[in-house]
């Protein structure tokens, strides 16, 4: 209740942009006078991708679960396997994920996510070029983006401004300008030459993943839109509460 108090005030609604009206009285933010602007958390990155690409299991409760994870990487460390789940447990939030104390999953890890060995009050929030690696290139991530991409050309509408105003409102709650429009059709245009010339890739970026794929899509114009979605999932306002 509490939570919802403070989610649902004007307070914690007003927008993040400093106007300058109260730069002198307030420039540390510390009345309030506008709202804090900071990068979503390590769980809440990931969850968010799963929300947008429609991935995400909302149950709560039940056992941890262990998502796809860098090959060798937990055996290496402890000298056990990572029995990779299967499955809606692939996609549970982020607060379910496995998680041994000193052995960070590694995602989270990229993100600041403390190793839990000491109480922390407050996680650092860092930018780092591993962290745009991570959303390129970890497989939930393109899974996720593989599905958005199917729920855009399933979903967004028949014409290309249609298509593309639906990914980008789903990702950041807003409709793009006409700059943005014309940056990720000349983008989508681009793709789309790159997998007509290497259909192969085309053909595996599209299976990426275990869940269920849609069929009748075709695999160049899929792949181009899976690039596309992965590039709208990894904009700093698609990480970023504000």
């Amino acid at each position: 209740e509490l939570q919802k108090t403070i989610l649902t005030s004007a307070t914690y609604m007003q927008s993040s942009v400093q106007n300058g009206a109260y730069e002198e009285i307030d420039p540390e933010n510390r009345y309030l006078s506008r709202s804090p602007r900071f990068r979503l958390s390590a769980e809440e990155i990931r969850d968010n991708a799963l929300a947008i690409s429609g991935l995400l299991v909302r149950n709560l409760g039940g056992p941890s679960v262990k998502p796809y994870q860098p090959m060798g990487y937990y055996s290496d460390k402890i000298g056990r396997g990572w029995d990779q789940s299967k499955g809606d447990n692939l996609f549970r939030r982020g607060i379910y994920t496995y998680w041994r104390r000193t052995t960070v999953y590694p995602t989270f890890q990229i993100f600041d996510a403390p190793s839990r060995e000491f109480c922390t009050v407050d996680r650092p929030r860092t930018n780092t070029p591993l962290q745009a690696l991570v959303l390129l290139n970890d497989p939930t991530f393109v899974e996720a983006a593989r599905v958005f991409a199917q729920k855009v050309l399933s979903e967004g509408g028949d014409t290309l401004d249609a298509r593309l105003t639906f990914a980008f409102r789903s990702a950041v709650s807003r409709p793009p300008t006409a700059e943005e429009i014309g940056v990720l059709t000349e983008i989508l245009s681009e793709q789309r030459e790159v997998y007509n010339q290497t259909p192969e890739e085309a053909a595996k970026l599209v299976m990426a993943g275990e869940s269920a794929k849609v069929d009748g899509l075709d695999p160049i114009d899929h792949a181009a839109w899976t690039a596309l979605a992965s590039i709208i999932l990894n904009l700093d306002e698609t990480i970023t509460r504000e």
